[in-house]
């Protein structure tokens, strides 16, 4: 009998919580990235999958974003160093990658085999988490900056257009 109300407490008590897991439920819109200390997010549906570092091959006589070409799942992937990219990082041939930093390739929607390297990943936000920030920067952006949201702890979040980036034409040219 002591089984059986045990059984029946520990049911009442998950039925509970998988209702307060329903009413709280936030939904991700973002993945968050760090690209030299810089808060980067792009839209899950324009980011595809994550990896952990694989080996990059060099590829001679591109830009110097263009960190190399590497396997992921059996397809070819260019990969972009995205702090170089986007001017925040000199580039460093050969740089080594570390234990934080991913690959996150485009979403297949976008029609290229490319994987943006990031720094590290700061995991998934929904619109809730980081609402537009006050002050939106002013003047000439790239077409693929978006809006700047910002976290409860006060730091700024670039919005990145992974298909408005993928359609420049720098993006596109990566020969030197």
């Amino acid at each position: 009998m002591a089984n059986k109300t045990a059984l029946r407490e520990l049911q009442q008590r998950l039925a509970e919580r998988m209702q307060a897991a329903r009413e709280q439920t936030l939904i991700a819109n973002w993945l968050a990235v760090e690209c030299a200390g810089v808060g980067l997010l792009f839209s899950l549906k324009q980011a595809s999958e994550i990896f952990a570092p694989v080996p990059i091959k060099p590829v001679p006589y591109a830009k110097p974003w263009l960190a190399g070409v590497a396997n992921l799942r059996g397809g070819l992937f260019t990969v972009v160093d995205l702090a170089v990219y986007l001017g925040l990082r000199e580039p460093q041939p050969g740089r080594a990658t570390t234990a934080q930093t991913r690959l996150v390739s485009l979403g297949s929607d976008l029609n290229l085999n490319c994987a943006l390297l990031v720094d590290r990943l700061a995991g998934l936000r929904s619109d809730e988490q980081l609402p537009l920030a006050p002050q939106q920067p002013t003047g000439p952006l790239p077409r693929f900056a978006g809006a700047v949201r910002r976290d409860e702890a006060g730091r700024d979040w670039q919005v990145i257009n992974l298909e408005a980036l993928s359609r420049q034409e720098n993006f596109l040219h990566i020969v030197a």
